[in-house]
């Protein structure tokens, strides 16, 4: 589902170039989770943004759904992302004066489906939240807004789903609930999970935990592999 082939990514900084990426390989399996974990400013959320074509690395190249990413432009990188990835942000991403129902609809009408309600109703009510599809974001605390961002990430059934800190900004027991309901919904439409954390009981739910440290991958293992090791 995913490659990454020697992937750097550098930044100019006044007149000194920085690394934020150096090097990167690795490939994930279609209906896997992969972790990502680091340090801040390991170069995790630079990865993800270039995994999901998000931007361009400045060397390496980068396959998504067996597309190579760097030859096409944004809008066919936007045609990409729409045709097989879903997004789950740590700040929710939610458009105020919309609806919850009116966001989660939103990447289908980018797609000029307009016959997703029942759909959109649906994955509302999987998430639980099918009696508050017509409140809005300020109406809603900040596990239900996460819920319709999830619900939102679904509803254009995502071969791959990237989430960044998905839990972030939540306390502890909401964010419990939430990873269940990724990872249930992750399961249920056989979707692949690209997670990005620093929260490490999170990471070891994945099959797999690639660790990054100074944009290096440092530790490439599987959850079983941990497991043998605390044994």
């Amino acid at each position: 589902m995913l490659k990454v082939d020697s992937v750097t990514q550098t930044y100019l900084s006044g007149n000194k170039s920085l690394d934020v990426l150096k090097e990167v390989s690795f490939e994930i399996e279609t209906g896997s989770i992969t972790a990502i974990v680091g340090p801040s400013g390991s170069g995790k959320t630079t990865l993800l943004g270039l995994c999901a074509g998000l931007d361009r690395a400045t060397s390496g190249e980068i396959f998504l759904a067996k597309q190579a990413l760097s030859p096409l432009n944004e809008d066919q990188r936007a045609a990409l992302r729409s045709e097989h990835v879903g997004f789950i942000f740590q700040s929710f991403q939610l458009i105020s004066t919309l609806t919850a129902l009116e966001n989660v609809l939103i990447p289908l009408e980018l797609k000029g489906i307009t016959n997703g309600e029942n759909r959109a109703k649906e994955l509302l009510e999987r998430v639980g939240l099918g009696d508050r599809t017509h409140h809005y974001p300020t109406q809603l605390s900040g596990g239900e807004q996460q819920r319709v961002a999830i619900a939102r990430a679904f509803i254009n059934d995502p071969k791959i789903l990237f989430a960044d800190e998905p839990t972030g900004n939540l306390d502890t027991a909401t964010g419990d609930s939430i990873q269940q309901l990724i990872f249930s919904l992750n399961k249920d439409l056989n979707t692949t999970l690209v997670l990005v954390t620093h929260d490490l009981q999170l990471a070891q739910k994945a099959n797999r935990i690639i660790h990054l440290k100074a944009g290096e991958v440092v530790k490439d293992e599987t959850v079983q592999t941990l497991a043998k090791l605390e044994n």
